[in-house]
């Protein structure tokens, strides 16, 4: 087998050809891209955005996306490693899997997330296309892809940190664009793969999930291109199928440990749906949807294993689902939620436990598929820690994300960010332009730039207004940008409402 650190010079190839400059830290050009990520003022700023709650509320001791970066590299490290060790010809025709792809894709991974966690999301997609008329909206993955490919500048290239081709696929999660690429393009399947699926809301927007602008997506053809020999134009690489597996492991089990410290993942109500499902598993699984009812115990866990029978019936088992179930009320309800939080040094180890177990558990749960289906991708889960997964993310989606207080909690940011984008984008059509924000006028010159080769190219239609989607873009780049307290604080500032100068609350 080719050792990782000298593979074929495709993978590591940079856009720009320039080498790395200074001293260099690193002879692998991989561990020079995981370095140069983790140096991002991009990567540090992920300290105050939110995972599931924002960092900056009540003091509260929570993990944020950079905390959640650093899990999901640890993560991933381990199962790429793992892979390497006892898959390795498998890898090897599936176009390699070097650890320190893996890692340096897994801390980039999240670089682009906005302001609010995904209620930030959604908000910039809808006030992106229905606000400021952008086609492609706002996406978490594909602004990371933009945030290393174009906006970073600490590359040496001038352009982007200028990673090579195999960490910019490994941060390809999605590998396409909204609509038109490739083509055909996977949201028309009969089955799209995972994410390709319409919009929810707005079907005619496009995929739901995609991981490149049409800006990046010179980028986007650039870096598959050294790995279309092994893999299809929908399809992961294998180091994305590992990112985006640890990304998974590290949600399920990291987030119920913040809940459970904070005393708001309550084992009462955990019990009574896994009890409730188990106990009554027959009964449910042979009611009418109608029937169910939304405060019968078991139906929301019900209704869970209906929409992975009809979404993923190619992983999907009864008696897998049912295991995975027991497991969870065994290891979950009846273990680590048994006693109540209280800050003891007894309680931060049953804690500790519970997530080296379930880590390990996972990690070891991971296998290659040499002909994956359509929605799955060469690297997944095994048939029990699939389903293992499934259900701990259920247990976060129903009883954290679900709450009344965190809906009303997230109204009042999707508020900030509405007044945010609407303040920013009257700026840039008023006559204040000169003195608009450094920040922001470089992201304006920057997406004129961008959008003037693209309507050269005819990419953008007849008659596309290039000033407004320039406008846009660098509207969506300046708010994604900002962590959680500068939103609220730079709102503050633009209403009036603060008489901090402007330079309190400047973004990156």
């Amino acid at each position: 087998m080719l050792d990782p650190a000298v593979r074929p010079s495709a993978r590591a190839a940079r856009r720009s050809g320039v080498g790395e400059s200074g001293a260099g830290l690193a002879a692998s050009p991989f561990r020079v891209d995981r370095d140069r990520i983790a140096a991002s003022p991009y990567f540090a700023r992920l300290a105050g955005v939110t995972q599931v709650v924002s960092p900056t509320g009540g003091g509260l001791l929570l993990h944020n996306r950079l905390t959640h970066s650093l899990q999901v590299a640890q993560v991933a490290r381990a199962i790429a490693e793992r892979l390497v060790r006892e898959c390795a010809d498998l890898v090897e025709r599936l176009g390699g899997c070097d650890p320190d792809v893996v890692e340096a894709a897994a801390l980039a991974h999240d670089l682009g997330h906005p302001p609010f966690g995904h209620l930030g999301e959604q908000v910039l997609d809808r006030l992106g296309r229905e606000r400021l008329g952008l086609p492609d909206g706002f996406e978490g993955n594909a602004q990371s892809f933009r945030v290393v490919t174009t906006i970073d500048l600490h590359g040496p290239g001038g352009s982007g940190l200028d990673l090579t081709a195999a960490v910019r696929a490994a941060v390809l999660k999605y590998p396409w664009a909204r609509r038109g690429h490739p083509d055909p393009h996977p949201s028309t399947a009969p089955t799209p793969p995972r994410g390709a699926g319409p919009l929810p809301g707005a079907p005619e927007a496009g995929s739901a999930k995609f991981s490149c602008y049409l800006t990046e997506l010179d980028d986007l053809l650039d870096c598959r291109a050294a790995v279309a020999s092994a893999v299809g134009p929908w399809q992961q690489t294998v180091e994305a199928a590992v990112m985006d597996t640890a990304d998974d492991v590290a949600y399920a089990i990291h987030d119920l440990e913040d809940f459970h410290r904070v005393g708001v993942l309550a084992q009462p109500g955990v019990a009574a749906e896994l009890g409730g499902w188990l106990r009554d598993r027959s009964a449910l699984a042979a009611a009418e949807e109608s029937a169910l009812g939304s405060l019968r115990p078991g139906a929301d866990l019900e209704r869970l294993r209906r929409r992975l029978l009809a979404k993923d019936g190619w992983a999907f088992d009864d008696d897998a689902f049912a295991a995975a179930v027991a497991v969870v009320r065994d290891e979950l309800v009846d273990g680590l939620l048994a006693q109540p939080f209280d800050g003891s040094m007894a309680a931060e180890r049953a804690v500790a436990e519970f997530s080296a177990r379930w880590t390990a558990r996972l990690v070891s749960g991971v296998r290659g598929l040499p002909d994956p289906p359509v929605r799955a991708a060469p690297v997944t889960l095994d048939t029990a820690p699939w389903h293992e997964v499934a259900v701990l993310k259920f247990v976060h989606h129903r009883f954290v994300l679900r709450r009344a207080d965190l809906a009303s909690h997230q109204r009042g940011q999707a508020t900030v960010l509405t007044g945010l984008v609407g303040a920013l984008a009257d700026w840039l059509t008023g006559d204040d332009e000169v003195r608009l924000p450094p920040r922001l006028h470089d992201l304006v010159a920057l997406a004129h730039d961008e959008y003037r080769a693209l309507a050269a190219d005819g990419l953008l239609g007849p008659d596309p207004d290039v000033d407004a989607l320039a406008h846009g873009r660098a509207v969506v780049d300046y708010v994604a940008s900002l962590t959680d307290g500068q939103a609220g604080a730079l709102l503050d500032v633009l209403t009036g409402r603060s008489a901090r100068l402007w330079v309190d609350a400047v973004a990156l």
